[in-house]
């Protein structure tokens, strides 16, 4: 991140800023952005040497402009940053950055404001810069992200072929500051007929007029026979795909028209204007230089603004806001209609109602008559589920999952849900599959991102259950480690083949490794005798672990069999050969030595980079428990690794306890 440096003023120096609009005071994040970024919010009468903070041009601008000409105080303009929240701030949402600003205002052209000065002067020529730029862009367009998210991506749009005339709210402050009113609207709207005589005009509303909170400039009464509003909140990057031509008077939409490739036609003079990237009705004659896309963004997204980070309540890079919005637009997209969930075990559905249903209650239904007869998505536990939930959604645990066992009624910081089949049954496609064959080629950000999670989790020594222990001396010369399993896990039932038991995969391994170091780890589960699988290992291998650090033991051996144990995949991030008896998810891509029948659909080859972004980063959900709420992987693998965890409750603890006496009657909590 780069704050803006000038001689006058700047964050770096922590000095005074003296407000008079109640937002600065009552906006909790505003104050906590600004805080961090080093200024201290006052009231009162400011000195020559501090500062006067206002809010853009907004109505009660003038007040702090007044204050500041009076006391010969500088002004700083402070306003929302590009991508601001879910829903627009008068609906309550906080903003995850900030545009602060010590010459004038972004949108303002009667002056240069830093902005300008960055698109101006800035080299922007950077190559790791350029390529954040183009890396950011398109996760923008992947994740469907704009200003304000909360729409569904899946909202149809019209039928390719139509203008796109951007309407604003009425009043706007970047459309009265380069002249505009509404005539200036009703003369794009000419134009946009004129230019295109044969083409459909959608007029486009903006959201704050679609939730009701001001008005836009267009209305019914400028609607004919092919000019016609458009008010769903529909995505963007969709809307923009449609469209043969863009106008706008001052619109953030038209720079994010810009960056999904068009040329927008602009009648006001917003800060994207002027630099070869428009069709400018009222050019800004001293913007004369000509930027790329890259450049544009770079500018504006990544050296310009002041980004928040909600999960480490810190300042940070755009990458780091964009994940976390991306996190939580994708939460609210999922759950927003509510869900009805089946065949969820009692101690479960704290940690469930916690991860899905934070805008509209989960309700826990067994009966799927019943849950069918709801008007809301349906999702059952991918174990539970039967004959009568052929179209629920299939729920699991993540694959980073806790530090403590499920068994032990440890709360999970990540679930997968699965539209398709679930990750552990072969029988069927499922979703984490189609996202595997997607990632077949990634981008250069995409790579770094994946490359930087295995760092993470390997240097950390993360696995799924994160148990810790200490692994006993190991011989010298080839080792070969065998990894047992719950053999009446659903993962085994489904995908393990003809090796299911832990005894028949300890002897394959024999077998193909006759004079190698043979060492077998438990399940977890089994050697807390929670769950089934337990047998006389020692008569076949050479060491028998006892709650071994299963990462730890990972570095130490060169070869790891399996049936289908997410320790194969967790293997492969750390550079180990594996072989499997079974189909789990991540055999089949050439990456493994499979002696399984493995499903003839999996013939792609895909690159290890390529399976970790699907697997952790584009499939599961994470739950952050510091913050409650939706996060970003990264998050918890921090979380994870500083062992900032929510602790099972009491009822949980006392019941995990009951349950290793009562080890034999297990299903009745599972």
């Amino acid at each position: 991140m780069t704050h803006i440096k000038d001689d006058t003023a700047g964050p770096e120096k922590a000095r005074r800023l003296y407000v008079y609009n109640g937002g600065f005071l009552t906006q909790k994040r505003v104050r906590r952005i600004l805080d961090l970024a080093g200024y201290d919010i006052s009231l009162g009468r400011p000195g020559p040497d501090d500062l006067v903070g206002v809010w853009g041009n907004s109505p009660t601008a003038h007040r702090g402009l007044g204050v500041a000409e009076r006391r010969a105080a500088k002004v700083v303009r402070v306003e929302d940053a590009f991508l601001r929240s879910l829903f627009p701030g008068r609906s309550g949402s906080p903003p995850l950055g900030l545009l602060i600003d010590h010459k004038g205002v972004h949108f303002d052209p009667s002056r240069p404001s830093d902005l300008e000065e960055l698109l101006a002067a800035h080299p922007l020529d950077d190559t790791a810069l350029l390529n954040r730029a183009r890396g950011a862009i398109a996760r923008m367009a992947e994740a469907h992200l704009s200003k304000y998210t909360g729409f569904d991506p899946a909202t149809p749009v019209p039928d390719p072929g139509y203008v796109l005339v951007i309407d604003q709210t009425e009043g706007d402050a970047s459309v009265t500051a380069c002249g505009g009113d509404r005539n200036r609207f009703l003369e794009m709207l000419f134009v946009a007929q004129e230019e295109h005589p044969r083409a459909q005009i959608l007029i486009k509303t903006h959201p704050e007029t679609e939730q009701g909170y001001r008005k836009g400039y267009f209305s019914e009464a400028d609607c004919n026979d092919r000019v016609r509003l458009f008010t769903e909140a529909v995505s963007p990057w969709r809307l923009m795909e449609g469209a043969i031509a863009v106008y706008t008077v001052s619109s953030g939409l038209g720079f994010e028209a810009i960056l999904a490739g068009h040329k927008p036609r602009t009648f006001g003079q917003p800060f994207y204007a002027g630099w070869g990237l428009t069709s400018d009705e009222f050019p800004v004659q001293r913007r004369q230089r000509k930027l790329t896309r890259a450049q544009l963004f770079a500018a504006t997204m990544e050296l310009y603004p002041t980004w928040y980070d909600p999960h480490r309540d810190q300042l940070c890079d755009l990458s780091t806001t964009l994940e976390a919005l991306a996190a939580e637009t994708r939460a609210w997209r999922a759950d927003r209609h509510g869900w009805v969930a089946s065949g969820m075990r009692l101690w479960k559905r704290a940690a469930l109602q916690q991860v899905f249903g934070q805008h509209t209650p989960v309700i826990f239904e067994d009966d799927p008559a019943k849950a069918r007869a709801h008007d809301r998505p349906w999702m059952v536990w991918a174990g539970k589920a039967n004959v009568g939930h052929e179209s629920a959604v299939r729920v699991e645990d993540g694959f980073l999952r806790s530090r403590g066992l499920g068994a032990e009624l440890v709360p999970p910081l990540s679930l997968v849900s699965d539209d398709l089949g679930i990750y552990y049954d072969p029988s069927r496609p499922s979703r984490l599959e189609r996202l595997i064959q997607s990632r077949r080629t990634l981008r250069p950000d995409q790579v770094a991102r994946a490359e930087a999670l295995v760092r993470a989790l390997t240097r950390k020594g993360l696995s799924k259950y994160n148990l810790g222990g200490v692994i006993p001396d190991l011989p010298d010369g080839p080792r070969v480690l065998v990894v047992g399993q719950v053999e009446d896990d659903a993962s085994i039932r489904t995908g393990a083949g003809e090796i299911a038991t832990n005894a028949a995969l300890l002897d394959a391994a024999r077998a193909a490794h006759p004079d190698a170091t043979l060492i077998y780890k438990p399940h977890p589960d089994v050697e807390a005798g929670l769950r089934d699988g337990a047998f006389e290992a020692r008569t076949v291998a050479d060491i028998v672990t006892d709650a071994a650090d299963i990462t730890a033991l990972l570095e130490q051996v060169g070869t790891v069999w399996t049936m289908t144990s997410l320790t194969g995949f967790e293997a492969l991030l750390r550079g180990v050969d594996v072989v499997t008896t079974g189909a789990p998810f991540y055999a089949g891509w050439g990456l493994t030595t499979d002696r399984g029948a493995v499903p003839p659909r999996r013939r792609e080859d895909i690159s290890l980079m390529g399976l970790v972004h699907a697997t952790l980063i584009d499939y599961p959900r994470y739950f952050d428990p510091v913050t409650g709420q939706p996060c970003p992987v990264e998050v918890v693998v921090e979380r994870l690794a500083t062992g900032t965890l929510p602790r099972a409750s009491l009822a949980n603890r006392l019941l995990s306890k009951l349950q290793g006496i009562l080890a034999s009657r297990a299903h009745l909590w599972r």
